[in-house]
């Protein structure tokens, strides 16, 4: 390692890998390297396939069990009932479980809980309601871990209940018939990267290998009418938009159930990508274009229009409710970027304190946008954030983490401890909520247990650089070597790039609120690089590139090379993330 820039516009250095070892134009074997692939794994991760990354899903702790259960209730034509939740994943996941089971015939019915109403996770009432309406199982995807209390009920009820889940367990796992995660201690699957809808899918498919050995002829025949595959563009989304490491199987995940989506035989999908105006279909469409239009109807209000859009097969349906989740997510927009100014008011003096953890509480913030709104901040400061509304004397708020710090563990701990009443997540985000009264004393425990987990060293400001380079050899020569290591996401993040003799050609802002940059650099060559810059007006690199005085300077840019596509017309575009002088 080396570093080439000691401080940044934003404050940070610049650590580039060293790739000495091999000649300066393999820039592909040093990105695979950083990556820790061996040269002997290459092949299998370009070419990432479900056929060999598949594994046996009854590796999966408790999974025999659970479709014993459930294809038990499905050749007895019992109600089941599936419980999900309002995020992406949790849509996704109840997606994925209805489709197969109407597929085959079942009795089935849902719940979605209201993110402001519910909360996250099992609600009594709502188990109690699905009870009433004769529902004799009652299975949970991405969620159900953390609901002993509320599976106790469904059991006194004379319900009969399946958990499939990925978010870390309690000390104490629900009594259910049958808890499917691979966080379960005693899980050896080595599954624990997947998404909820990852978990449910291994599931599925377990239950279709479990019905092909029981089912009647009537069975069978709609057992094979089903493809799961088809599924896949559903599985590919939960996983991007709850950020999953996308490495073994997630990675043939995404990178088959893109090439599905592509395909756009989800009559909602493909609603929601004419509205958005999607193009080429890729993990940013899905992360950043489709996900949050998918996610917006959960944080204003009740995430089932985005899972009526996933179910439906009727396109004038599809077309309506697309253009209800694009509304709701230009709603979004306005409600995150007038809170978000507050939010950064308030962190400016957290950080002017030295704190290791930044905890911003506001009254009568709109909760549905707090994860948002944590990840911008978590980003803005490298530290890890906790942002929450205070409501009628409670505080619900969601965090959102840096590498070094596992932030599901520390509300876990918090939960256990009595801090707050109700917390869940994983190492990078995680959700909680607690009495107005106890805010400080959880700030405190906040920064506490960060300080722990870092040996109370402030987290590492350094970037790691894939590779530095002259800006001249940014061009779609280089953009098409790159996009062999697609699908880009955690622990597989694009290549990042440093180029040297960028000269600032022009700066604007754009977006509808105006927090995003694009311009243009020339190269040492003469050519022109253009650029994006998201969410960089108003820091220090924003003021440095609209302002007209620094038109004409070298600098050293860093950031993402990709493809842009626009009006017929194809270009290399950097996606710009920090400056040097």
């Amino acid at each position: 390692m080396k570093t080439i820039v000691e401080k940044s516009m934003l404050g940070r250095a610049w650590v580039v890998s060293d790739c000495d070892e091999i000649s300066d134009n393999d820039l592909m074997r040093c990105v695979l390297r950083n990556r820790g692939v061996a040269d002997s794994d290459t092949e299998k991760f370009l070419n990432p396939s479900i056929h060999d990354y598949m594994p046996d899903p009854f590796v999966l702790h408790d999974c025999e069990r659970a479709v014993g259960i459930i294809s038990d209730a499905i050749l007895k034509n019992e109600k089941i009932a599936v419980y999900g939740d309002y995020d992406v994943d949790g849509v996704t996941s109840t997606a994925v479980f209805i489709k197969y089971l109407r597929g085959v015939g079942a009795d089935v019915i849902w719940h979605l809980p209201t993110r402001e109403g519910e909360g996250y996770g099992l609600n009594p009432d709502a188990v109690r309601d699905l009870h009433e309406k004769g529902a004799q199982l009652l299975i949970t995807v991405d969620c159900g871990i953390s609901g002993g209390a509320e599976v106790a009920i469904a059991k006194q009820l004379g319900m009969r209940v399946v958990i499939t889940d990925h978010h870390s367990p309690d000390a104490v796992i629900p009594a259910a018939d049958a808890v499917v995660n691979p966080k379960r201690v005693d899980d050896d699957s080595g599954l624990t990267y997947l998404a909820g809808v990852g978990v449910a899918f291994l599931v599925l498919v377990a239950l279709n290998r479990k019905l092909k050995s029981v089912g009647a002829p009537e069975l069978l025949e709609k057992i094979n009418s089903v493809n799961l595959m088809e599924y896949l563009d559903c599985v590919a989304l939960g996983t991007i938009c709850d950020t999953m490491a996308l490495v073994g199987l997630n990675r043939a995940f995404v990178a088959t159930g893109l090439k599905v989506l592509s395909l756009r035989k989800n009559i909602g999908l493909k609603a929601l990508m004419e509205i958005a105006k999607v193009d080429k279909v890729s993990v940013y469409t899905a992360g950043f274009v489709l996900g949050p239009r998918l996610n917006a109807a959960g944080r204003l209000d009740s995430a089932s229009p985005a899972l009526d859009l996933l179910l439906t097969d009727n396109p004038l349906v599809a077309h309506d409710l697309a253009i209800k989740l694009d509304d709701l997510n230009h709603e979004r927009i306005g409600i995150q970027n007038a809170i978000m100014d507050q939010a950064t008011a308030l962190a400016d003096k957290c950080c002017a304190r030295g704190k290791c953890s930044l905890f911003i509480c506001g009254d009568n913030w709109h909760g549905g946008v707090m994860g948002i709104i944590a990840g911008r901040i978590k980003d803005r400061y490298n530290l890890p954030t906790c942002v929450a509304t205070r409501v009628d004397g409670v505080i619900n708020g969601s965090g959102r983490s840096v590498a070094a710090i596992n932030l599901g563990a520390i509300i876990h701990d918090a939960l256990s401890r009595g801090l707050i009443t109700e917390g869940g997540g994983h190492a990078a985000a995680a959700g909680f909520s607690l009495p107005a009264e106890r805010e400080t004393e959880f700030c405190e425990f906040l920064e506490k247990s960060v300080l722990e987990q870092l040996n109370g060293k402030k987290p590492n400001c350094d970037v790691l650089v894939d590779a530095e380079m002259d800006a001249a050899g940014a061009t779609m020569q280089l953009v098409r070597k790159l996009q062999k290591l697609e699908p880009f996401g955690q622990g597989n993040p694009e290549p990042i790039l440093a180029l040297r003799g960028a000269v600032l050609n022009f700066a604007t802002v754009m977006g509808r609120g105006a927090t995003h940059l694009r311009g243009a650099f020339r190269t040492s060559t003469g050519g022109r690089l253009d650029f994006v810059g998201f969410n960089l007006v108003g820091t220090p690199v924003g003021d440095f590139l609209l302002d007209d005085a620094n038109i004409n300077t070298k600098i050293m840019v860093l950031g993402r090379l990709c493809e842009n596509s626009y009006n017929g017309r194809v270009n290399a575009q950097f996606v710009l993330e920090d400056i040097a002088i």
